[in-house]
């Protein structure tokens, strides 16, 4: 069967090694993509990462060691194998922020920057 170009929104979901992955596509007469809309398992995974790394938090702060909270953090974001922006960074090198908050107020913030 020939493939002839075409307008149209095409949409495909697929699952992934890291959660669902869906493109949805629209294109053109000429069937050139005039929008794209990615949903990457990132996305779909935030509320879980979210809760992951609070729960980490929680576990490493109140044990004063900054190194030790920040791989915590950092081995809990890396177990949803998130994009590839936050997966390339060596263990243990991975740049972070981590503000604290109590009811709502900035109690403490913490860098770990990228080593050169």
């Amino acid at each position: 069967m020939e493939c002839v170009p075409k307008a149209g929104r095409f949409v495909g979901a697929v699952e992934a090694p890291r959660g669902v992955l869906i493109h949805d596509y629209t294109a053109d007469a000429d069937g050139r993509i005039v929008t794209a809309n990615l949903i990457v398992a990132t996305q779909n995974n935030y509320d879980a990462i979210n809760h992951s790394l609070m729960q980490a938090g929680k576990f490493y702060l109140p044990q004063n060691d900054e190194n030790l909270l920040f791989n915590g953090l950092e081995f809990a974001l890396r177990c949803f194998d998130p994009c590839l922006s936050c997966a390339t960074h060596i263990a243990g090198r991975m740049p972070m922020k981590v503000i604290v908050r109590q009811s709502g107020a900035v109690t403490r913030t913490i860098a770990r920057r990228q080593e050169r």
